[in-house]
C-alpha cells in the first residue's frame, strides 16, 4: 500500500555580482550564507556524518562518478528546518520535509525570500558600487547547468526498475507544465529560437548516479536520510526552478501521485517512449506541444496525450482510496492546464513560467523589431529570474496580477521562520529556535546536542513523520533546556 508522501525541493541560484572585475562565486556564495545567518539566525552547522553520495539504487558500480562532497563551505540549518548552504558554486536552500503541497509551494518561495534577505544581509557589508545578483534559474548562458532538485519518499521494498520504467515517459513529459523557459538552446543541442525547458538541452543518459556530468533522466543516488530498511528517497534532477508557483505545486503533486500509483503496482499499461533522452529535447523544443513521439509499438503519441494517460490511470487508482480534498484539487488543476495546452498553450500565460516568460520575450521582440537571436532576448531571459525585486520581471508581473499566486506573502513569512508541523522538520526547527547553543550540529534525519560535556548526544529522527508538534509541540514547550529536553526524551 503507497505510504504517505513526504517531499521537499533543492534549487540552486545562479549568482555573479556587480562592481567587481573578477568574481569568485563560491566566496560570494558563502557570503551570501553567512550573511543571513549571522543577522536572522542562531548558528547551528549542519552535519555531514550521514552523507553517502556514492551509493548507488542499482548497488555497487565501479564506474559511477558520485558528486562530491564539500564539507568546508557554509552549510547551515534554519529554524524553519530548512538547509541553506553553498553547493560548488551556488548558494542552494533546500526546503524542510513536507506533506501537503500548500506547504511545500509556501516554503518554495520561502527560499526566494530567504535569498533576497542574504542579499541585502550581504550587501551591507560591502562597498556601496557592489551588489550581489542572483537568479532562480538553471543557465548561466554559458554552457553550465545548475539544477532544482526534488525529493520524495518512497517505500524501500519497490523495486527501483519499476520506478524508472514508469516515470521515464513521466518526466520527459511533465515539462510541458513544468518548464521555466529559455531563449535559445545550449549543450550542442539543435538551434531553437525559444524553447520549454532551461534543462532538457543537459540531460545525456536514462538511469544514471551523476548530477552535473552526464545527468540521467532518473538519478539512483540511494540516500534515504530515513531508516533504510524501510524507505528509499527518489531524487529527481529534471526539474527546472519555478518562479511562478503553479509550476512547482504540478511537478510535486503530480509526481507524488504517480509514486503512489507505483507503490500500489496500480499501472498496467506500458507507457515508454522511444529514446527518451532525445525526447527531452524534442519536447522542450516544441512550444505547440504537439511533437509526435513513438513509441515501441510503433504508434507515436504528444506530450500532452502522455500526461492524460498518467491522470486517467490516477482518477482510476483514486476513485478505490479515501477521499482527499488536496488530491481532488490537484487533479483538477491538472485537468484544466492539459485542456489548455492542447487547445492553446499560450492561454497559460497567469500560470507557466515558459509562457509567461515567452509572452514577455514576444511582446519585446515585435515592439522593438528584433530577432530571437538578438542579445537583448537574452537579457530578457534572464531578468525574468532576477530576485531583485525592482528588477526581476517575474516580480513586475507578479504586483501587477498577471501571473497566478497559490500563497500569500503572511504564509511565506511565517514559513522564513517556522517549519511544517506535520513533519520531522518541526522538531529540527524549534529545537534550533529555543536551543540552539546546545546544539553541535544537525541534518535531515539527526540532530547533535552539545551539553557541555562529553560525550555529544545524537537524536535520530529516521521516521520522517515523526517528531511533528502533535508529537512533541507539548514537551517542546515545557522544557527550559536542551538538557531537560533530552532527559524527557530518554524517558
Amino acid at each position: 500500500m503507497a505510504i504517505t508522501k513526504v517531499f521537499g525541493t533543492e534549487t540552486e541560484f545562479g549568482i555573479s555580482m556587480r562592481g567587481v572585475a573578477e568574481f569568485n562565486p563560491v566566496i560570494g556564495s558563502s557570503l551570501l550564507v553567512n550573511g543571513y545567518a549571522a543577522v536572522h539566525l542562531p548558528p547551528v552547522n549542519w552535519d555531514f556524518e550521514d552523507e553517502h553520495p556514492e551509493k548507488d539504487a542499482r548497488g555497487y558500480l565501479p564506474f559511477a562518478m558520485a558528486p562530491e562532497v564539500e564539507t568546508t563551505l557554509a552549510n547551515v540549518v534554519l529554524t524553519n528546518g530548512a538547509r541553506f548552504y553553498v553547493d560548488h558554486a551556488h548558494p542552494e536552500y533546500s526546503t524542510p520535509e513536507c506533506v501537503t503541497l500548500q506547504d511545500l509551494v509556501t516554503h518554495d518561495t520561502a527560499g526566494t525570500l530567504i535569498l533576497q534577505r542574504a542579499m541585502a544581509a550581504a550587501e551591507a557589508l560591502m562597498p556601496e558600487e557592489r551588489e550581489f545578483l542572483v537568479h532562480k534559474n538553471n543557465s548561466d548562458g554559458k554552457g553550465n547547468s545548475y539544477g532544482c532538485h526534488e525529493n520524495y519518499l518512497m517505500a524501500r521494498e519497490v523495486p527501483f526498475r519499476r520506478i524508472a520504467e514508469v516515470l521515464i515517459p513521466f518526466f520527459v513529459t511533465r515539462q510541458v507544465f513544468a518548464g521555466s523557459g529559455k531563449v535559445g538552446s545550449e549543450h550542442g543541442a539543435p538551434e531553437v529560437a525559444y524553447q520549454i525547458s532551461q534543462r532538457a538541452d543537459f540531460f545525456e543518459e536514462e538511469i544514471g548516479l551523476e548530477t552535473t556530468l552526464k545527468r540521467p533522466i532518473i538519478n539512483t543516488r540511494d540516500e534515504s536520510h530515513a531508516d533504510p530498511e524501510r524507505f528509499r528517497r527518489l531524487h529527481v534532477i529534471v526539474g527546472d526552478a519555478n518562479m511562478c508557483e503553479m509550476p512547482t505545486y504540478l511537478k510535486v503533486g503530480t509526481t507524488a501521485l504517480i509514486l503512489d500509483l507505483i507503490e500500489d503496482d496500480f499501472i498496467d499499461k506500458d507507457l515508454a517512449i522511444e529514446s527518451p533522452v532525445a525526447a527531452m529535447q524534442i519536447v522542450s523544443h516544441d512550444i505547440t506541444c504537439k511533437t509526435l513521439l513513438r513509441r515501441p509499438d510503433g504508434s507515436t503519441v504528444t506530450p500532452v496525450q502522455v500526461q492524460w494517460e498518467y491522470l486517467e490511470l490516477a482518477r482510476k487508482w483514486a476513485e478505490g482510496q479515501v477521499p482527499d480534498p488536496e488530491r481532488e484539487k490537484l487533479m483538477s488543476e491538472w485537468e484544466r492546464i492539459l485542456t489548455q495546452l492542447e487547445i492553446d498553450p499560450l492561454g497559460l500565460g497567469e500560470d507557466l513560467d515558459w509562457v509567461a516568460k515567452y509572452k514577455m520575450l514576444e511582446g519585446y521582440k515585435d515592439r522593438h523589431g528584433i530577432g530571437w537571436s538578438d542579445p537583448k532576448m537574452r537579457l530578457i531571459d534572464l531578468q525574468y529570474h532576477d530576485l531583485r525585486p525592482e528588477r526581476g520581471l517575474y516580480f513586475k508581473l507578479l504586483s501587477q496580477g498577471r501571473v497566478a499566486r497559490l500563497t500569500s506573502p503572511d504564509a511565506v513569512e511565517e514559513a522564513v521562520r517556522h517549519p511544517p508541523e506535520n513533519t520531522r522538520a518541526y522538531f529540527r526547527g524549534r529545537c534550533i529556535e529555543r536551543f540552539a547553543g546546545s546544539i553541535a550540529a544537525a541534518n535531515w534525519d539527526s540532530m547533535v546536542f552539545d551539553l557541555g560535556e562529553d560525550p555529544l548526544r545524537r537524536v535520530p529522527m529516521m521516521d520522517p513523520l515523526r517528531g511533528t508538534k502533535t508529537h512533541v509541540g507539548d514537551l517542546i514547550d515545557s522544557c527550559d533546556s536542551a538538557a531537560e529536553l533530552l532527559d524527557e526524551i530518554a524517558s
